[in-house]
Order: structure tokens, then C-alpha cells, then sequence
């Protein structure tokens, strides 16, 4: 009898794509200690190199486990029955010998297991397939070339504006921070005192017509008070009110730029269409951490 505790291919794939995983990570690592610190063309160069290389290796880990699902759907599968050819090219069903209760349960068992292990591999195609996952791939490789990556902001309504403040505090000087509450108060205002500005792009939902000055009065006030979620118009204002231009990075369209007439250097958000599940969400960037010295998280 076969050894029950032999691998099934599902558990040889992600053994090997484990495998696969640790080898790019030190491969990674070598490349990185390969690199001086000052060397800042080379390192954005590989960089650049490792986003790809990860995406690679990602983007063929999924066709694998696609390819080795698929083939286990359409597995013939044979209920105590082994059908053999003849010389005359017709079939013969040879009945095999009566199986036992206890092969049954071992039987039942190895079904039952392999069965977890299809329902893992396939989860493991899904979570690579996600939109989530490739939208973040995308949006890593694009933060790379800036030499940037995401910093994970929490998703409560206040993202857009945590995420201003957060790019806020990384520039200013230890104990000058400003809170979402402020903001939220100057955009409000800033929507206020320039209705004209704004105005013109909000209408009401169930009958298009533009915003009367009543209903322009209650949204500036959900902005105000209110973990109302952020948007361009509320970016806008606030460009004004940091006098600051700000940028927004997406994975599948070009960067937004707002408020170009100010000058400095710009705030960075990420907006990301597949956060959490929950929809559109923004997050803040930081800088990309040193490669030389970076641990390894293999």
C-alpha cells in the first residue's frame, strides 16, 4: 500500500514555491550588501531590479498553482472499478476485491486531506489573483522608482487627512504636528470663505441639480465635524490652506497633481482603490528604507 504520508503535488508546489521565496530573499540580500550605501544610482537601479524580481517570481507562483488546480478538477476519478484494454481495442471492467471498512476510513481520510490541501492551494491563487495584491505590486514598483514605499495608514474616514498629517509630521520639527481635527477645520473653512471654487462641483444625488447654499453649508460641515471620507475637492482646499501642492499616486492611472501653483516639494498619497476590502483608501508614503542595511524577512 502507498505511504499516506507521502506529499501530495499541492504541498510539493508550495514547498517549492516556499523554497523559491527564501532563495530570491538571499539572493536579494546579496544584491544589497553588493551595493555601497553612497552609491545612490546604483541602488535605486537595483531597486528597481527587486521590485521586478518579486513580481516575477509572484506572477509565476500564481500560473503554477492556476495550472495545478485546473488539472485537479478534471482528475478522472474511479470508484473501485480499473478499466483495461484488450487486444481488439475494446474496454474491460475487471471489478477490483471488496474493500474493507478500515480502507474505507483511511480512504476517507487521504479524500479529506487532499481536500484541504486543494482548498489551500486554490486560496493561495486567490490571494494572488486579488486585486488588493496586484494593485499593491503595482503601486510598489511605482514607489520605487522615487525610492518611497507605503506607509500604512488606518482606515476610520480620516484616512485622507491622517495621511496629510502624517507627511506633514515627517517634514516638520519634533513637537510642530498638526491634527486631523485642524485640518479637517481650515478645509471646511477654506470650502467656506471660496464657495465659488467649489460649489460648481458638488451636486445633489437624486436630482443633479447643484448644490443649493443650505446643502453646501451641511457638507462643509460633515467635512468639519464629521470622519466624512476625503476627496479632490477637499485636497484642493487644502493645498491652499498648507499653500503646498500635493500629489496622489495610483497603481493603474497616471499620478493626480494639485495645486501646482504652490511650490515645494509635494505631499505624497497613495490611493488605493482595494484596501481592507472596504473600497478606496488613502495611505502615506515614507522613505524607502535603506537597501544596505534593511533586515532580511525571509
Amino acid at each position: 500500500m502507498e505511504d499516506e504520508t507521502a506529499e501530495s503535488p499541492e504541498e510539493q508546489l508550495l514547498k517549492q514555491h516556499r523554497k523559491e521565496k527564501k532563495d530570491l530573499q538571499a539572493q536579494i540580500q546579496k544584491m544589497k550588501n553588493a551595493v555601497p550605501k553612497n552609491d545612490k544610482k546604483k541602488r535605486k537601479q537595483m531597486t528597481e531590479e527587486i521590485a521586478k524580481l518579486e513580481a516575477n517570481l509572484s506572477q509565476r507562483h500564481e500560473e503554477e498553482l492556476t495550472q495545478l488546480t485546473s488539472d485537479n478538477k478534471v482528475e478522472a476519478v474511479t470508484n473501485g472499478v480499473e478499466v483495461l484494454k484488450v487486444e481488439d481495442g475494446e474496454e474491460e471492467e475487471v471489478t477490483q476485491p471488496r474493500v474493507t471498512k478500515a480502507q474505507k476510513r483511511r480512504d476517507k481520510k487521504v479524500a479529506q486531506e487532499k481536500e484541504r490541501e486543494n482548498r489551500i492551494a486554490e486560496a493561495e491563487v486567490q490571494n494572488l489573483q486579488g486585486a488588493r495584491h496586484q494593485e499593491g505590486l503595482a503601486l510598489a514598483q511605482k514607489l520605487a522608482q522615487k525610492q518611497l514605499q507605503i506607509k500604512e495608514i488606518s482606515s476610520d474616514g480620516h484616512c485622507m487627512y491622517r495621511t496629510v498629517a502624517d507627511q506633514l509630521a515627517q517634514r516638520s520639527k519634533p513637537g510642530s504636528t498638526v491634527s486631523v481635527k485642524e485640518l479637517r477645520s481650515q478645509t471646511a473653512e477654506r470650502m467656506r470663505s471660496s464657495a465659488d471654487d467649489f460649489l460648481p462641483f458638488l451636486t445633489n444625488p437624486n436630482s443633479g441639480d447643484m448644490y443649493t447654499t443650505d446643502e453646501f453649508e451641511k457638507y462643509c460641515s460633515d467635512v468639519e465635524h464629521t470622519a466624512a471620507w476625503g476627496g479632490q475637492l477637499e485636497l484642493r482646499a487644502l493645498t491652499h490652506v498648507l499653500q503646498t501642492p500635493i500629489e496622489v499616486l495610483q497603481a493603474d492611472s497616471a499620478t493626480i497633481k494639485i495645486g501646482e501653483e504652490f511650490h515645494g516639494e509635494p505631499i505624497t498619497l497613495v490611493y488605493m482603490r482595494h484596501a481592507f476590502g472596504l473600497g478606496e483608501h488613502y495611505n502615506s508614503v515614507e522613505p524607502l528604507k535603506d537597501p544596505a542595511n534593511a533586515e532580511d524577512n525571509s
